[in-house]
């Protein structure tokens, strides 16, 4: 159904955003090559993604990083804190280098896909009107 159809009908039809889950990673691959980081640090730093704050996940990012640790991706070590207990810091390995790039070779690629479609859909809808 086009657009503007599901507007003239009242009807409101939801987009389906997709599972970025993901995306996060080569966020946080990239945030930690610019600066080693703890974890809130890392979950501050991801708002320069357009990464919701009120929706960030906690839980989430520190799975991430221990996934990526134990993939050897970062490595972190335990860091004393002026201001409460000792945290624990992230930061990017050599490994974890290639695997950025290896994401971002995927997301030009994607985005290359992405810019297609959606000069093809402007291109359909602009004939409309």
């Amino acid at each position: 159904m086009k657009d503007t159809e599901s507007k003239q009908s009242g009807r409101d039809i939801p987009c389906p955003e997709g599972k970025i889950e993901r995306f996060i990673e080569p966020c946080m691959l990239l945030l930690l090559a610019e600066k080693s980081s703890h974890g809130y640090e890392l979950m501050d730093s991801l708002d320069q993604f357009d990464f919701d704050p009120r929706c960030q996940d906690p839980g989430q990012i520190y799975r991430t990083l221990r996934r990526m640790e134990k993939e050897g991706l970062v490595r972190s070590n335990w860091e004393p804190s002026e201001a409460g207990p000792a945290r624990r810091c992230y930061k990017i390995t050599s490994d974890g280098i290639d695997v950025l790039m290896a994401w971002m070779r995927t997301l030009t690629k994607r985005m290359r896909m992405v810019e297609k479609l959606l000069s093809r859909y402007e291109k359909t809808f602009e004939e409309e009107e």
